[in-house]
């Protein structure tokens, strides 16, 4: 059984190899983020998936388009006195991509810039009597440093939608649409 095993392994080794002798000029890349919200703001943390396409114009640069979805979970929060439960919510982003890769192989940093469209809930907290309407949406910007081979880009991010100073704030409290964490992301390689 352990053959059987190992030969099975070593046939799905050989065809991965050969797998990866496809250009990876264009790229699909599928990968998830996570990370904390910044202090006095309407939300405790993030997670989402992004999905972003990419065409390496040079060896060492990538432009591309990328979307996905990020969930912002809401926090408890004390209000002009009041405590009020702030509603989650999510951002779809719709940007543009652009990636530095120095060498195949390492570090890189990039970003993603666009517009983010903030869905669910309208009101920031579910509180009748300290309440305000959440922003539609704002300007999105993505920064990312990490580390990237052929297969894989490990990266910590900055993500956020600016929605403007006074949009969605409810008392000294913030609304916040953005995070500071960690992502990982796998890349499929489409070809020429």
């Amino acid at each position: 059984m352990k053959k059987v095993f190992f030969g099975v392994a070593l046939l799905f080794a050989a065809g991965f190899a050969k797998a990866q002798d496809l250009s990876y000029k264009n790229t699909l890349k599928v990968g998830a983020l996570a990370g904390a919200s910044v202090p006095k703001s309407n939300t405790a943390a993030g997670a989402g998936i992004d999905v972003a396409y990419q065409n390496l114009i040079t060896p060492n640069v990538g432009l591309g388009v990328a979307t996905g979805y990020q969930h912002y979970f809401g926090k408890d929060a004390t209000i002009n006195s009041v405590d009020v439960k702030n509603n989650s919510f999510g951002v779809v982003p719709v940007a543009g991509l652009f990636r530095f890769y120095p060498k195949p192989e390492g570090i890189y940093v990039g970003t993603d810039l666009g517009y983010g469209v903030i869905v669910g809930d309208e009101k920031v907290t579910d509180h009748a009597v300290v309440n305000a309407n959440r922003p539609s949406g704002g300007f999105y910007l993505k920064p990312e440093i990490g580390y990237h081979n052929r297969n894989w880009n490990i990266f910590a991010h900055y993500t956020k939608t600016f929605t403007g100073a006074d949009a969605g704030k409810v008392g000294d409290q913030k609304y916040n649409a953005g995070m500071v964490g960690v992502g990982l992301a796998y890349n499929i390689g489409l070809g020429r």
